[in-house]
């Protein structure tokens, strides 16, 4: 499990510019800082994979690894995998994320926004699923 984060002093620097009247570029900081933290996420992600033994091939596509072509899969918190947001609690008091400037709000939502938890599984059998589909099990 991890939790990565991009938005120190986003948030801030954002609404001074909303402030100014620079909504475009108050819009783009937080998009940028958003993407950052889940490409930082997307990363790690990959980097898990080839520490635990079973690297990407030097052949996959972008297409493939935006589809999760590949083994082991990354689950975060408010998603059909794990919908409760409650449960992140468990992950705050494990990895005590407070030490990188990520709170959990009183809604268990992620402050600052720019940030991304997970947990990350290697068995081979680990899919997505969505909440239209049963919800049977992640792992077989």
């Amino acid at each position: 499990m991890f939790v990565v984060t991009a938005g120190a002093g986003i948030r801030d620097k954002s609404e001074e510019w909303k402030e100014a009247g620079l909504y475009f570029k108050s819009h783009g900081l937080q998009a940028l800082a958003i993407e950052t933290a889940e490409g930082c996420a997307e990363w790690l992600h990959r980097r898990i994979r080839e520490d635990w033994g079973f690297p990407d091939p030097p052949t996959m596509t972008m297409q493939e690894r935006f589809t999760s072509r590949y083994r082991g899969k990354r689950y975060s918190f408010g998603y059909a995998a794990c919908p409760n947001l409650d449960d992140q609690q468990a992950m705050w008091t494990l990895l005590r994320p407070e030490d990188i400037g990520v709170q959990l709000t009183e809604g268990m939502m992620m402050d600052p926004e720019a940030s991304v938890s997970a947990l990350v599984f290697h068995h081979p059998d680990c899919a997505y699923f969505t909440a239209s589909e049963e919800t049977e099990a992640v792992m077989v």
